[in-house]
């Protein structure tokens, strides 16, 4: 019987591999591998499981942004991307593990039904998610469901003694990629980007006729933290601030030919004054548009070394709603600059720690602590001034991180939440107040002062939590502590996430040097002229 049943599945695998000889031999050796392994295994195997793994276990020995998702994976990634997702329209934050409603997204599903700001979701059906420790992701997914269907909540409200009980149905919740956008003066936008989504491009347009009609001549768009998202929504923008013809950003890869994006010359925004900023976490699609802007002396790059993302993905789909990103090329801005950081294969772990490194060498703080090679220079593509490639967007104008308010003191008040904690106690007992003393966000912006009896409940309610409080170092970060919570206070009582940055946006010396840039015309016109002259001294000599 024992040879019977040897001789049957070596007739089995004699009958598949002569099937698959038309394959290429590597490819017969993987399915051999797991057909056995699925035929004659010890015990039971998950066959989807093992060829998931299979797949990523191929492209973990490529490079460090080919990945595999399953389908529930895949789901979660795209949707912040495709500018939309179904759910009850809230934005909320954790305080003290309670859900803490910030605003609620204008005609959503939840201001339809009658919750307010400074609402407390303490049951989402008969869940309790209220001071159980639940992990943000775990109560989105119970928020969030197919458009059309409901979802029964009770909240607590200051002021009631009882819990309100609402039902909300479900439905489209608009995910936008802009955070913030308003004048800094008379004449100066300013437009921050968080992601390149589906709808970027067509939100950008709104923000800039909007600044445009409020008396916008110069621009600052800040790309500051913005990972990227679709390669096309970096060409769209592009496309609004280049001249026909001019080329915005070209993929090629060992299978992939030569593939180009070029200017169709119908932008609105060509003649535009603009600086962009960016950071150490501006990556991919934000890297693509920065690098043509600068490439083309188009506008002038302000903050730190950008992420060094140069490589395209391919999405590849599966029938069961996986999907492999595969990487198919690379980009180049330009000026022929590929800004992919160098890496080896199979090593994501040292490529993840790269931005660490970074700052270990002070590369945040201190202008010489980077060096370029001589074979990373480039030339941009109307003046011909120096720019570099090889791991990231170097900016025109750097600005090195100001340490100088940081301390253990803001590190630990900052780490146990309770800046945010005090923030919302104290939206929660003046929201009336706040609201009819101060009408507009710029109203706020202008007089309300976070006065010294507030900070000594702030620190009575850290070393309520264990935080000791420092003289010394409370005094190095009082500044900075009083100014963070008097954005976390705007956000909540304007309902509006750009109105921290309204707040926070006058300390923040990338913006400082973005404006100064851009209102010193005569250094603005040098810069995209002649370039950087302090970068000759970073040049190292060779390959």
């Amino acid at each position: 019987m024992k040879n019977l049943f040897l001789v049957t599945m070596c007739l089995a695998l004699a009958l598949a591999a002569s099937a698959q000889r038309s394959m290429p031999e590597a490819l017969q050796k993987l399915l051999n591998a797991e057909y056995a392994i699925t035929s004659l295994y010890v015990d039971t195997v998950n066959e989807d499981k093992l060829v998931e793994d299979a797949i990523r276990g191929m492209l973990e020995n490529l490079d460090p942004h080919s990945s595999y998702t399953d389908a529930k994976e895949t789901k979660e990634l795209e949707e912040p991307l495709q500018g939309e997702f179904s759910g009850v329209g809230i934005q909320f934050n954790m305080n003290k593990d309670t859900l803490y409603v910030i605003q609620t997204v204008p005609g959503g599903p939840s201001e339809r039904v009658g919750i307010l700001a400074g609402d407390r979701i303490i049951y989402v059906n008969d869940t309790v998610i209220a001071g159980v420790k639940m992990k943000n992701s775990d109560i989105q997914k119970r928020l969030r469901g197919k458009k059309g269907t409901q979802v029964t909540v009770k909240v607590m409200r200051p002021g009631v003694p009882e819990l309100i009980t609402f039902r909300i149905t479900r439905d489209n919740i608009p995910l936008h990629s802009i955070d913030a956008k308003y004048m800094l003066d008379e004449r100066t936008g300013y437009l921050s980007i968080t992601r390149f989504g589906a709808k970027t491009h067509e939100e950008m347009m709104e923000a800039l006729s909007d600044l445009k009609k409020q008396g916008m001549t110069q621009v600052i768009i800040d790309l500051s933290d913005n990972g990227g998202g679709y390669l096309n929504a970096a060409i769209d923008m592009c496309n609004e601030f280049l001249e026909r013809g001019q080329l915005m950003v070209y993929t090629e890869g060992e299978n992939q030919p030569r593939s180009e994006a070029n200017a169709n010359g119908w932008g609105d925004y060509k003649d535009l004054h603009m600086v962009v900023i960016v950071n150490q976490f501006s990556a991919s699609a934000a890297e693509i548009f920065a690098g043509a802007m600068q490439d083309w002396d188009r506008a002038v790059v302000v903050g730190r070394r950008t992420f060094g993302k140069g490589l395209v993905q391919r999405p590849v789909r599966f029938d069961d709603g996986s999907m492999m990103r595969l990487t198919v090329a690379r980009y180049y801005t330009p000026s022929g600059r590929c800004i992919q950081k160098p890496y080896e294969r199979g090593d994501k772990k040292g490529y993840e720690n790269e931005l660490l490194d970074r700052a270990n060498e002070g590369e945040y703080y201190c202008l010489d602590s980077i060096q370029f090679n001589d074979s990373l220079r480039y030339t941009t593509r109307l003046t011909g001034r120096t720019i570099y490639g090889g791991g990231g967007v170097m900016p025109d104008v750097y600005v090195p991180i100001d340490t100088s308010e940081y301390s253990t003191y803001y590190r630990d008040m900052t780490a146990k939440g309770i800046l945010n904690q005090f923030a919302i106690k104290y939206v929660d007992q003046n929201r009336k107040q706040l609201n009819k003393r101060y009408k507009t966000i710029q109203d706020f912006d202008r007089d309300f002062v976070v006065t010294d009896e507030m900070m000594r409940d702030f620190i009575a309610m850290g070393e309520k939590d264990s935080v000791k409080y420092e003289e010394e170092k409370y005094r190095t970060s009082e500044r900075l502590l009083k100014d963070i919570i008097k954005g976390l206070i705007a956000r909540d009582v304007y309902s509006d996430a750009g109105a921290y940055s309204v707040i926070m946006n006058h300390r923040n010396n990338d913006v400082k040097a973005a404006y100064d840039v851009l209102n010193d015309r005569e250094r603005y016109d040098r810069l995209l002229r002649e370039g950087n002259p302090e970068y000759e001294r970073l040049v190292k000599k060779g390959k």
